[in-house]
């Protein structure tokens, strides 16, 4: 049973290009599988989250966070009387924009549009993705996926103004987004603030110590733990510590919104989209000890001396790629040479969905093809 201030699929806005009714799948269970089969999200198997596999084959890729993402935002949702099935979707596809190298790619890529008065931003990028460049389908180009998913795809992390972003104007810009896209950049916040202690600890480069002195929340747990589980070796403590932090995070988004949503007397998905903010949301302590962990990891992990490696990779192999094409775009395939010629389009934007597009593997190629011997 879903809520009443749910999006209920049967109201739907639709597609923008209108389909028959599948036989046994509703159109967000489409979408689903749609953003599943497409190279994009295929790509994200070989895309950095944190770690490249210098370190080990064993820590979070883009896929691999993306499935937790999806794996919590299904449960809270269910438990917030959510559409599960557009949540489902959602998380999916919302890292589905990003670029090689993580964040360091995204800041790289955005550094080097911006010496052309341009930006990179993975969500107006993702849109692109699903709009037009997956081919899969004869009747259209891109995914053709629903209104509520596209919408979720620009605004479940951020607010856009539609004086800045006028081409954004039918995405309502003016309201909250539903309640199933807003969970999901909470949910992408308790999938890698805790992965990523996981991984840094794995990975050596946080110390069990260290994490306990700069994490309160995750201390508490494993003195915890060490109480039920003495004889248990140190990782699997760990483990349960992890554990609990993340079914605090859980629980506390459960309960928090769940009152918000009393508070604020919601009934509708109309009074979702007219609240004044967003309702989805972390209680004051819990929001608190959210933002202890993320600073903990800003100073401790991205931006330890152990991973700027990674961040010189990212800047110097897409700057000298996009450089390189800039000088000689007809060295770029030969389907974004045509698309660089297309009204609407220039060639930094070419370029930089090009590079966005690839996977850590293939850009390394790519950059000892055309720049290692420059």
């Amino acid at each position: 049973m879903l809520a009443a201030y749910a999006v209920h699929v049967e109201h739907s806005r639709g597609r923008r290009i209108p389909e028959p009714q599948h036989p046994y799948r509703n159109d967000f269970q489409r979408d689903r599988d749609r953003v599943i089969h497409a190279r994009a999200f295929r790509r994200l198997e070989a895309k950095t989250q944190v770690f490249t596999r210098r370190y080990s084959d064993h820590f979070r890729n883009r896929l691999t966070h993306t499935l937790e993402v999806s794996q919590i935002s299904r449960t809270i949702a269910g438990a917030l009387g959510l559409n599960v099935d557009l949540v489902e979707a959602l998380a999916l596809v919302h890292d589905i924009g990003h670029p090689p190298f993580g964040h360091a790619g995204e800041k790289s890529l955005d550094a080097a549009m911006r010496e052309h008065g341009l930006a990179f931003d993975h969500n107006l990028h993702a849109l692109r993705i699903v709009e037009d460049f997956e081919q899969r389908y004869a009747a259209f180009r891109g995914l053709n996926l629903t209104f509520e998913v596209r919408e979720g795809i620009i605004k479940h992390s951020r607010d856009y103004d539609a004086k800045e972003h006028p081409a954004l104007a039918e995405y309502l810009l003016d309201q909250r987004p539903p309640l199933e896209a807003q969970l999901i950049d909470l949910t992408d916040e308790i999938a890698y603030n805790t992965a990523d202690l996981d991984d840094g600890y794995e990975a050596h480069l946080l110390s069990l110590e260290e994490i306990r002195e700069g994490v309160p929340v995750f201390d508490r747990y494993y003195r915890e733990a060490e109480q039920i589980y003495p004889g248990a070796i140190t990782k699997l403590k760990f483990n349960e510590a992890l554990k609990r932090v993340i079914n605090r995070l859980v629980d506390d988004l459960i309960s928090n919104t769940q009152a918000r949503l009393q508070q604020a007397r919601i009934q509708t998905l109309d009074d979702v989209r007219h609240h004044p903010e967003r309702l989805a949301a972390f209680s004051p302590a819990v929001e608190a000890e959210r933002k202890q962990s993320k600073d903990f990891l800003y100073e401790n992990l991205y931006f330890s001396p152990a991973l700027a490696d990674e961040k010189d990779d990212a800047e110097r192999v897409i700057g000298a790629l996009f450089a390189f094409w800039m000088e000689s775009p007809e060295a770029l395939p030969h389907n974004y040479q045509e698309k660089a010629k297309e009204k609407d389009e220039s060639l930094p934007r070419v370029i930089c969905d090009y590079i966005a597009g690839m996977t850590d593997n293939f850009i390394f190629e790519q950059y000892e093809k055309h720049c290692a011997g420059a």
